[in-house]
């Protein structure tokens, strides 16, 4: 049952309506469930998905990693819209999704700042490394939020955004030793 019902709820939230699902479910899993039935675990999945977004959090995380992902989205018609994703790294080195956020337009520093508030306002109260983009503004509502915390660009970011279009200056990550990415400059 949690197969089809996982799946059920992400054709409803890719926009497909609950007769279609209905229909869909019949056809792959031979199954019959309701257009009710489909809405009701919607919905209650949706209310858990509303609590989990709202949890409390832990009060410090060494590292919080933050970036948006352009995905599309139906809401009327089909769009392309950023998912702000923030990953806190907990302090047993665990990785905790603090939250996901579906933003109205482009990326900005603005909408990032209400993300880190709300996740601030959820009991997060210190933090001492934000990996992020290199997006104009976006050190500036970290500070805002946590003034000791650094704001760390990210290797991979600072490749494609800062390095290769600076210049004759090539780069190029390759695996270190340890795991990491290495960041080699040649001119």
């Amino acid at each position: 049952m949690w197969a089809w019902t996982t799946w059920s709820v992400r054709w409803v939230a890719k926009g497909l309506t609950t007769g279609e699902v209905a229909a869909h479910l019949a056809e792959i899993y031979g199954t019959q469930v309701s257009r009710q039935t489909i809405s009701t675990i919607t919905d209650r999945v949706l209310e858990g998905l509303g609590a989990w977004q709202s949890r409390p959090l832990d009060a410090v995380y060494p590292v919080i990693f933050i970036d948006a992902i352009n995905v599309k989205i139906r809401d009327g018609q089909v769009a392309n819209r950023p998912i702000y994703v923030a990953l806190g790294v907990t302090a047993d080195g665990e990785r905790d999704i603090l939250g996901l956020w579906a933003g109205d337009g482009g990326e900005g520093a603005k909408y990032w700042l209400h993300v880190l508030t709300e996740i601030k306002n959820r009991g997060v109260a210190d933090v001492c490394i934000v990996v992020c983009d290199g997006l104009i503004g976006l050190p500036d509502a970290i500070s805002t939020v946590w003034p000791a915390a650094v704001t760390q660009t990210c290797l991979v970011h600072y490749a494609e955004h800062r390095i290769m279009p600076s210049g004759p200056t090539e780069a190029r990550l390759r695996p270190g030793q340890d795991g990491w990415m290495v960041l080699k400059l040649s001119a």
